[in-house]
């Protein structure tokens, strides 16, 4: 057995010497096969990078049950942003010598130091750094390491404060007693099922029908080295070693250029992660039972494919005898994973619309996988039957349907990938685009160019921030503006009381003076509110009781329209319209009017209230279209990537194409310059392979339409979502499909010359 192995590795490598086919063969197995991997790995470490993330997660949770002789250390958490960075800051005080220290650093900071996690230290010191550092409190004092954050792309920072400081925030701080909750390990959820199969299935059957492809290349050269073989005296057996010895050097070149690529890319993979996703690298590793199947079935599958190739060939020793009768094809198996499917996200009907549970995600991912794969099965099926009822037509077009009913499977399976990656395409962009549909699309009101800068505070420090605002340059005025609920019984409109130039912020007004109410509704005819309403503020969690109010007869009804800040329905009023009443304690905005760059001004008045710490928040007014423009550009993001994996999958499909209509010309090249000798131009030859490539891909990108639509309706009815299709990206993958057809056959028109020439006739 060894001795027959050993002579199969001997002809993958031409004996010395090596032909063309056989070296692009090679190459092409061992490239399909280093891509299947370097898909497979890093499919392989998702698991445990997952896995890493929570338990880092569950190591710095706070355990706030209390513990014997512990001094808790006290904390309190607040969320500054600058543009669509968020940080999370945590202000921590010791009670005692052994009160708890957080993970990933070595001892607690001290009052005014701030100790900030990898991400934060690198954002500080890029572009934007200074307007974050604004935001910050205290100096930048320490790291924290990597067990003291989830993941890489963690924007934390723990700041140092008096215990005091925390006590005065009351029940908002929290008691910690120490850091670190039991790890349980990690379940998938049904919402990871269900992104991750179907995304999987997409990528990899593709890349395992090109190793399948390039694996059966050169098939005739190899059969006449085997019937060669038989001639010496091999038997039936050993010849079938040899075949798999020769394939094995593909897919162990292959093997290990997927392992390097893999390792390549663990150096480097925090940088070319797609929206912002940062993670470390030491986490992306490969479970050992799954990297030694993927070892052993990804060579595995490029063997057997060279040996089922053979299935229907007799190797003799004066030559090689095909089975020409064709197989009729089992087709239970293709209608049985396309009924699972179809049954599987049926049953989500039993559903009410917008209803569902795990059993229902789960339902939704099986049957996205198990209707995707059958597609893919039934597809040589369905090319097979139409190109029967073909008849007639251009002499390229018969020499077309006449080969593909003579053997229409090959080039269906190839374009079954294809198949796969549309209809997936077709899912994803459906359900993205449909759910993004319904986000809000309002703007910021004209008012806020008048008060570009916003600090959120309370009504206890809304004199102090005043005063320190109003010290900054460049600051002309500040306006106040306090949250506020107007209770009517059960019922309860909420809004703002603050001056004309804080309400403008909210909502585009019109004319405003003090003494004035306005009431935003949505649609013409609502009417305004009237009568008594009770005062409530918010302030420390808890609802805080103000004054009864009658609301005036002079409310202006306001439609909010695209552009509102505010909800609708929403009161704003003017302190004049008061009377006079005591406000109750609660949320305050601080609206600042200035001169200047208005990021420079918001810079400016960070720096000023920093050291009220959680009481003082700064952003920018418009802080609404930063939101909005951060989503926007999410979906920009995911968009390209889609495309980008997609037209990536539909390239290998097109190399599988070629590789295709290259075996199978050198397989014809006596036919191809018989017909040629006898008269038939070269350009109806060239037109007869271009519709023997393009009937199939034709058919699938058909069924590819019809299946994607169908698996995309399910999801959208239980998530309660109108279907909106992204037309401008399927145009452009079906533009990319004809050009990988016309391409395909334009890069076999010199091979197709040159097999038409008429000495290809008197040469064997």
């Amino acid at each position: 057995m060894m001795r027959d192995l050993a002579l199969g590795l001997r002809l993958a490598v031409g004996g010395g010497r090596m032909s063309g086919a056989a070296l692009l063969r090679l190459a092409m197995t061992a490239f399909g096969i280093a891509l299947a991997v370097a898909v497979l790995l890093p499919a392989a470490a998702f698991h445990h990078l997952i896995g890493a993330q929570a338990e880092r997660k569950a190591a710095i949770a706070q355990v706030i049950e209390p513990r014997a002789g512990v001094s808790p250390s006290l904390a309190y958490n607040w969320y500054p942003s600058v543009g669509d960075d968020f940080v999370k800051v945590t202000a921590i005080a010791a009670t005692g010598a052994n009160s708890p220290v957080p993970p990933g650093l070595s001892r607690l900071p001290a009052p005014g130091e701030l100790a900030v996690s990898p991400e934060l230290a690198a954002k500080l010191t890029g572009p934007g750094g200074d307007s974050l550092r604004a935001q910050l409190p205290g100096h930048v004092a320490g790291r924290i390491a990597r067990e003291g954050v989830s993941d890489a792309g963690d924007l934390t920072a723990y700041y140092g404060v008096p215990a005091a400081q925390i006590e005065a925030a009351g029940d908002e701080g929290t008691t910690v007693y120490a850091f670190g909750k039991p790890y349980t390990g990690l379940g998938l959820s049904a919402i990871v099922l269900g992104v991750i199969l179907p995304i999987a299935a997409v990528l990899l059957l593709p890349l395992l029908i090109f190793v399948t492809t390039a694996s059966r290349m050169g098939a005739a050269q190899r059969e006449r080295r085997l019937a060669a073989l038989r001639l010496i005296g091999l038997d039936s057996r050993q010849v079938k070693r040899v075949a798999a010895a020769e394939s094995l050097v593909g897919a162990g070149i292959g093997l290990a250029a997927g392992i390097g690529f893999f390792f390549l890319l663990r150096t480097f993979v925090a940088d070319i992660l797609p929206f912002g996703l940062r993670i470390f690298p030491e986490d992306l590793v490969p479970s050992w039972p799954l990297v030694v199947v993927i070892v052993l079935l990804v060579p595995g599958l490029a063997v057997g494919s060279a040996l089922f190739g053979l299935r229907r060939t007799i190797v003799e020793p004066l030559g090689v005898v095909r089975q020409g009768k064709p197989v009729r094809r089992r087709m239970w198996w293709r209608w049985a994973l396309t009924t699972i499917g179809v049954l599987l996200l049926g049953a989500t009907l039993a559903l009410g619309r917008g209803e569902g549970d795990t059993a229902a995600a789960v339902a939704l991912a099986a049957g996205s996988v198990f209707l995707l794969v059958g597609v893919a099965a039934l597809l040589p099926w369905l090319v097979e039957q139409l190109v029967e009822r073909l008849h007639g037509g251009s002499p390229s077009w018969q020499l077309a349907i006449r080969r593909l009913q003579l053997d229409s499977g090959t080039a269906s399976r190839v374009v079954s990938g294809l198949v796969v990656v549309l209809a997936g395409t077709i899912l994803i962009q459906g359900v993205i685009t449909s759910i993004s549909s319904g986000a809000d699309q309002r703007v910021s009101p004209a008012g806020v160019a008048a008060a570009p800068v916003r600090v959120q505070t309370t009504a206890a420090h809304e004199a102090e921030v005043g005063k320190l605002v109003s010290a900054v340059p460049g600051v002309t005025a500040a306006h106040p503006a306090r949250a506020m609920s107007f209770r009517s019984g059960e019922g309860a409109d909420y809004g703002v009381v603050g001056d004309c130039v804080a309400l403008k912020t909210q909502a585009n007004i019109g004319d405003c003076s003090d003494g004035d109410v306005f009431y935003l509704v949505q649609a013409e005819g609502e009417a305004a509110p009237s009568g008594k309403r009770q005062l409530q503020g918010y302030s420390r969690g808890g609802e805080v009781e103000g004054p009864e109010w009658t609301v005036p007869g002079t409310v202006r009804v306001v439609r909010s329209g695209d552009t509102a800040s505010a909800a609708d329905h929403s009161l704003l009023v003017t302190p004049g319209a008061l009377g006079g009443l005591a406000l109750p304690d609660s949320t305050v905005e601080v609206y600042v009017s200035g001169t200047g760059d208005p990021q420079a001004l918001t810079d400016n008045v960070a720096r000023a209230v920093n050291p009220l710490a959680w009481n003082a928040t700064v952003s920018t007014s418009d802080y609404l279209d930063d939101y909005r423009a951060r989503d926007k550009q999410m979906m920009e993001s995911f968009r390209s990537v889609l495309i980008t994996a997609s037209l990536f999958v539909l390239a290998v499909a097109a190399m599988s194409l070629l590789m295709l209509s290259i075996e199978q010309i050198s397989e014809r090249r006596r036919p191809l310059a018989a017909l040629s000798a006898a008269g038939v131009p070269i350009g109806v030859l060239a037109r007869g392979a271009l519709w023997q490539t393009g009937i199939p891909v034709v058919v699938g990108v058909v069924l590819a339409v019809a299946a994607g639509l169908g698996l995309t309706a399910p999801i959208l009815r239980l998530a309660d979502r109108p279907m909106i299709i992204d037309v401008p990206v399927l145009l452009a993958l079906a533009a990319a499909t004809v050009a990988a057809v016309l391409l395909v056959t334009g890069l076999t028109m010199p091979l197709l010359r040159q097999v038409t020439r008429l000495d290809t006739l008197r040469s064997e």
